[in-house]
């Protein structure tokens, strides 16, 4: 399989306080290649929020802002390639709203949702967070909440699906958005 898992992290309930991103690539079932950044979200920061990543305005008070990042990942997000994420309604909307936001139009690309493919597919969890998935399917998720972890997390998972259920299993979930 190949394809891209994508976490992001907020600054506040505003989709579009992305305030640190992480992909992790896979190409032929193998995590090839990763890419983290903090953004300045240009925008204040929610406690709550805080206490959740532990990312603080003064951390990202260098960082690039989403459009200078956008610049080095928009290659992942075209309508031939496969974007997953854990709940990927929220890194979808993350996206789309901060390209809305800078005045970029959002791409169109594949998407699939490891929390869905998840009920369907390991039935029988107490829930389908990423860490109760982790636990159960034993892959390390060293530190909940961060995007770099939660990426190859979530990577990792899809890799388990497609290894023990197959590709064919997997095509159903795969939805083209934008």
């Amino acid at each position: 399989m190949n394809f891209v898992a994508m976490d992001f992290e907020t600054a506040s309930g505003k989709r579009f306080s992305a305030c640190s991103l992480a992909l992790t690539v896979v190409r032929n079932d193998q995590i090839v290649d990763e890419f983290y950044s903090l953004i300045n979200p240009q925008t204040d920061f929610f406690w709550r929020n805080v206490q959740i990543h532990g990312i603080h305005e003064q951390d990202v008070a260098n960082a690039p802002t989403f459009p200078e990042v956008w610049e080095h990942i928009k290659q992942f997000f075209t309508p031939d390639k496969l974007v997953i994420a854990h709940n990927n309604r929220f890194d979808n909307s993350v996206l789309r709203s901060t390209l809305e936001h800078y005045g970029i139009q959002p791409p169109a690309y594949q998407t699939l949702d490891t929390v869905v493919s998840s009920r369907t597919l390991i039935p029988g969890l107490e829930n389908y967070k990423l860490n109760t998935i982790c636990d159960a399917l034993d892959i390390d998720l060293h530190h909940h909440h961060n995007a770099l972890d939660d990426a190859q997390a979530c990577a990792n998972i899809l890799l388990y699906q497609g290894r023990r259920f197959g590709a064919d299993q997997l095509r159903p979930f795969i939805k083209l958005i934008g």
